[in-house]
């Protein structure tokens, strides 16, 4: 959990720490970021709130989703899923 100002919103605060994550390399390309429940449950809020984040990751092309799979993070360079490079087969 995190310690949230008073003076932000809840949902910037953990927007912010999942493309602290994010960056940091923590969550990898092509790997999956927490859903809604676990988000809501890891950060102390409302499943709301965390949808809210996974749109605004969504949208700025920072997550990708698989329907029936989960939620990924997303290739910076295309916003969707890793590109497979031959050379590693």
């Amino acid at each position: 959990m995190i310690e949230f100002r008073p003076d932000e919103l809840k949902w910037e605060a953990v927007l912010a720490e999942i493309r602290r994550r994010i960056k940091s390399g923590e969550y990898k390309v092509g790997h999956p970021i927490p859903g809604e429940p676990r988000m809501a449950e890891e950060f102390g809020v409302a499943r709301g709130t965390a949808r809210k984040v996974i749109k605004a990751l969504l949208e700025s092309g920072e997550i990708y989703t698989v329907l029936g799979k989960g939620t990924f993070v997303a290739d910076p360079e295309t916003g969707g899923p890793p590109q497979r490079d031959e050379s590693d087969e």
